[in-house]
C-alpha cells in the first residue's frame, strides 16, 4: 500500500465533499505545517435566502484545520480533536472571504508539556474570517483538546 504526501493530501482536500460543496478551498498550508489559510467565494449555492454568506459554510471554514496543524506540529504520542466552536456574526460576508489559522512553537509546547503532565489539556484559540476589505465577518473561539496516547 503507498502513502500519500502531506502535500498531496493538502491538494486532496479541496476535494472534500462538504468543502467542495460549500466552495470552501484550502489556498495555502506553508512546509512546516504551522499556517492555513482558507477562502470562500460568494456563490448561488453557498448564500443564505437574504443573499449573504450562509453561516453554517462559515463554520465549516473553520473545522479541523487548527487540529490538523497541531497534528503536524506536537509529535505522534499525542491525540488531538477539534472540540467545540463559539462564532459570533459581526457583518453580513459578501464575495471573497479568508480565514487564517497560525500556530506558533509557544503554543505547541504549552499543550505538548500540559498533556505530558496532566494527561491531557485544552485550549480556546481565536480565529476571525474576514472579507475582501479586510472587515471581520465573524469571529469565532475553537477548543482544542489533547491527550497522551
Amino acid at each position: 500500500m503507498f502513502r500519500l504526501s502531506d502535500r498531496t493530501k493538502i491538494k486532496l482536500m479541496n476535494f472534500y465533499p462538504p468543502f467542495l460543496g460549500a466552495g470552501i478551498r484550502v489556498s495555502h498550508i506553508p512546509d512546516d505545517f504551522k499556517k492555513a489559510v482558507v477562502t470562500m467565494k460568494l456563490r448561488w449555492w453557498n448564500r443564505n435566502l437574504v443573499g449573504v454568506h450562509f453561516g453554517g459554510s462559515l463554520m465549516s471554514m473553520s473545522d479541523a484545520f487548527y487540529m490538523l496543524l497541531i497534528l503536524q506540529n506536537i509529535g505522534r504520542g499525542y491525540v488531538v480533536w477539534d472540540k467545540a466552536s463559539t462564532i459570533r456574526f459581526k457583518k453580513p460576508g459578501k464575495g471573497k472571504v479568508t480565514c487564517v489559522f497560525e500556530i506558533t512553537d509557544a503554543i505547541i509546547e504549552q499543550l505538548r508539556s500540559e498533556a505530558d503532565e496532566y494527561g491531557k489539556t485544552e485550549m480556546i484559540l481565536p480565529l476571525e474570517i474576514t472579507d475582501e476589505s479586510g472587515d471581520v465577518v465573524c469571529e469565532l473561539d475553537k477548543t482544542i483538546y489533547v491527550r497522551k496516547k
